[in-house]
Parts: structure tokens; C-alpha cells; sequence
């Protein structure tokens, strides 16, 4: 899956919670997009990561190491 980070820069949370979907309880902050990821099998890839906060980037590559099943790339 791909996410764009001029998508994550307009729409923030919104964004990944419609593009990762995220179940409706997901609390729309960096510790709850965390943990959904830590449950997740998927390869996602991120454009325009420029656009992005660093840390976004990090909760991203935190939860990639932390689950064997997610693989994270800037591409």
C-alpha cells in the first residue's frame, strides 16, 4: 500500500484512517496509530515523505521494527 504525504499533510489522521483502515475507535493520535500498526501485515510505502512530520515517520519505523509483519519504506 502506498500513503502520500501531501495527503497526510492536508488531512493528518483522517487521511491514514481512511488509507490504513483503521478500526472506528482509532483515537486519531501518535500512540494509537502505534498500536494499530503493531497489529497490522501489510508493506506500506511512503511518497512525498518530505511533506511529513518526523514524527509520523517515526511511529511508522517504531512499529515497523517493533512487528515482524509490517515493512515500511520511504520510496
Amino acid at each position: 500500500m502506498q500513503l502520500d504525504g501531501n495527503l497526510i499533510k492536508k488531512d493528518g489522521h483522517d487521511y491514514l484512517k481512511d488509507a490504513l483502515n483503521l478500526p472506528e475507535y482509532y483515537g486519531k493520535n501518535l500512540d494509537a496509530l502505534y498500536d494499530c500498526l503493531c497489529e497490522m501485515e501489510c508493506e506500506i510505502e511512503l511518497v512525498n515523505a518530505g511533506e511529513v512530520s518526523a514524527d509520523i515517520i517515526g511511529t511508522f519505523q517504531d512499529a515497523a521494527d517493533e512487528n515482524d509483519f509490517l515493512k515500511f519504506k520511504i520510496v
